[in-house]
């Protein structure tokens, strides 16, 4: 049941060199990594809010695609461009399944001063919830399916290890639960997964666009790179 859900759906897969702007060269002068704001949307956004760049990622926790970029791409983005001031990165989800979006109430848990950690420790366990989430969805094939949401993403976030994973980051069980029951997150998340498919060009997570440009053909990090600006010649 869970498989299909494993695989992200990614359809077949110009290097500018502008010159670094002054303003970008005083901005290199401040470590934007650990800014993180909200939206109107509701999405996260990490980084300068005032950024001369921003790049949108769509993603899925339960996407090994995402998994990939979140540790190969994301920490090269960190420390070149967004601690530079050089470049935002909201995040916006795409729920694909109950096991998805237990994982993105989870991960808003905190607010903004949570998110960021939240979110690299969910993808940090990928491999091991996967293998959770599976046999999960194994001994729940049979079982009468539950029309609580909230009770059903909340018995995954428990028997999977989410709610352990978490709480080391300060965050008690208690109040995760509370997070899972948040309905004004829980609308967040669904706006932000059907603004997806404002883009006719979105085939599937992770998605990116950048500077409202949709990349429909880029998945990966090494299809992203080469379209990042450049980089300032210098070492700050």
């Amino acid at each position: 049941m869970l498989r299909r859900f494993l695989s992200c759906l990614v359809l077949p897969f110009m290097l500018a060199a502008p010159a670094v702007a002054p303003a970008q060269q005083r901005a290199a002068a401040t470590d934007w990594t650990s800014t993180v704001t909200i939206g109107s949307n509701g999405a996260f956004i990490l980084g300068n809010p005032k950024a001369p760049n921003r790049l949108v990622e769509y993603l899925s926790y339960t996407c090994s695609h995402c998994a990939h970029f979140q540790a190969e791409g994301a920490p090269q983005l960190k420390a070149q461009w967004i601690r530079r001031g050089l470049l935002s990165l909201e995040f916006r989800n795409y729920v694909r399944d109950p096991f998805d979006l237990a994982a993105a109430m989870l991960a808003r848990c905190g607010g903004a001063a949570r998110f960021a950690g939240n979110h690299e420790t969910l993808f940090a366990g990928f491999e091991d919830w996967m293998k959770r989430a599976q046999a999960y969805a194994d001994a729940q094939k049979d079982a009468a399916p539950t029309e609580d949401r909230v009770e059903q993403i909340t018995d995954i976030a428990d028997k999977t290890g989410l709610i352990a994973r978490l709480a080391p980051r300060g965050l008690a069980p208690a109040a995760q639960r509370q997070c899972l029951a948040d309905k004004q997150a829980l609308s967040q998340v669904l706006g932000l997964t059907a603004s997806a498919w404002d883009s006719k060009e979105f085939s599937g997570t992770p998605f990116f666009i950048l500077n409202g440009r949709p990349l429909a053909d880029v998945h990966d990090w090494a299809g992203l790179r080469p379209l990042l600006p450049a980089l300032p010649r210098s070492g700050n």
